[in-house]
């Protein structure tokens, strides 16, 4: 697709009993609202880059704006703003992992060798830390420059900046859920054992909560509380000494992590479905898609809602910002969440091993925990998300 060239995107209408891939003004449980007009918008192509290799990783931001991401074909990538090519650094292995960009430009990411990697800005490797199993899970940064991951070998590790290991935590399960960190350091992250776990900075554990089966999606976090789903069909909020404040049945068994809106209102995905829960626990509606919903949703300061499904189907919508909505199919099926960079330029990676930039019009949301990740540099660290703003 050349550069400048527009997608033609139209509203759906609405079909009885569906709420497939529709732009209507509202995320709603009732579906025998009047049809909206049909109406037509389009949403500006900027650079399309092929990668020749399906994409799960979520892409990170760099504060230059450099686009960092890794793919099944053992490649981590790194894009210039423009979509040239920067370089690639090749693994052994496919990468999963989402990579997270440090306060001074080095890259961390994880691997199915079984390797934690530290790459500085040019591309060069400054070390890589050995596992026992595949590193799926995305590494998050602390303010000190620890490194925290998980792996399929059931541990959780920190490791230092220079790569030597600090502490290691067993699990009674895989994890490739990724972690978070709070303000106060606390680490946050949930394993196939069916624990979500609260460490301390020095890996002593604060509490553990108890779930009805695997956690493989990732904590969200706000100042005071931690979201999270289980495979038990269940999106669970707890506050920060692991009380739980909520808990909302959903049937969901995919692995899309919560997000969090500026009034605190969640959104996640929920097998074909997008749903909207509001600060206090209850569903306050949903929209359905034509295939499992994996990837985590993405909140645009604007209000608008984003989210792709497994069949490619990306689609935008929100309450507050009812002229922003629209719908490409983007052809993929992989588990890449969408992300913004702070020009408004929106990545997907999908259409048949395509990596794309689109004009979203607006930056990332400044609520808590808008992403995958959490912010631009995908650290997971609530502090950076506050100080991003």
């Amino acid at each position: 697709m050349a550069r400048g060239e527009a997608h033609r995107l139209k509203w759906l209408r609405v079909w009885p009993g569906c709420l497939l891939l529709l732009a209507t003004d509202a995320l709603s449980q009732n579906i025998h609202q009047p049809a909206p007009k049909r109406v037509e918008f389009q949403i500006t192509n900027v650079w399309t880059a092929r990668i020749e290799s399906p994409i799960d990783s979520t892409p990170a931001i760099a504060p230059d704006g450099t686009i960092y991401f890794g793919t099944w074909r053992c490649r981590l990538w790194a894009l210039n703003p423009d979509g040239t090519l920067k370089w690639t650094f090749r693994t052994t292995q496919e990468i999963q992992s989402s990579p997270a960009v440090g306060d001074d430009g080095t890259l961390y990411f994880g691997c199915r060798d079984r390797h934690l990697y530290a790459l500085d800005p040019q591309g060069k490797q400054k070390w890589r830390f050995k596992t026992g199993a595949w590193v799926d899970s995305s590494p998050a940064l602390a303010t000190d420059g620890t490194i925290y991951v998980g792996s399929w070998d059931k541990k959780f590790y920190a490791v230092n900046p220079d790569g030597s290991l600090k502490w290691i935590f067993p699990t009674g399960g895989e994890v490739v859920s990724s972690p978070a960190v709070g303000l106060d350091g606390t680490i946050y992250f949930g394993s196939h054992d069916g624990r979500l776990y609260a460490l301390a900075p020095d890996g002593s554990k604060k509490w553990e909560f108890k779930t009805g089966g695997p956690i493989v999606s990732s904590p969200a976090l706000d100042p005071e509380s931690v979201y999270f789903t289980s495979t038990d069909g269940h999106l669970y909020a707890l506050n920060a000494d692991g009380t739980e404040r909520w808990r909302l049945r959903t049937g969901g068994i995919t692995r899309s992590s919560p997000v969090l809106d500026v009034d605190g209102t969640v959104y996640v995905g929920v097998n074909h479905f997008l749903w909207k829960v509001t600060p206090e626990g209850v569903k306050a509606g949903e929209r359905k898609t034509d295939g499992p919903v994996e990837a985590t949703p993405l909140i645009l300061e604007n209000g608008a809602v984003v989210v792709m499904n497994r069949h490619g189907h990306v689609l935008a919508g929100s309450e507050r910002v009812r002229d922003e909505h629209w719908y490409i199919h983007f052809y993929t099926d992989r588990l890449s969440s969408p992300t913004v960079s702070p020009d408004k330029t929106l990545y997907l990676a999908g259409k048949v091993h395509y990596f794309s930039a689109d004009d979203a019009r607006s930056p990332l949301a400044p609520s808590a925990w808008p992403k995958f990740r959490g912010n631009y540099r995908n650290t997971g660290n609530l502090q950076d998300n506050t100080r991003s703003r």
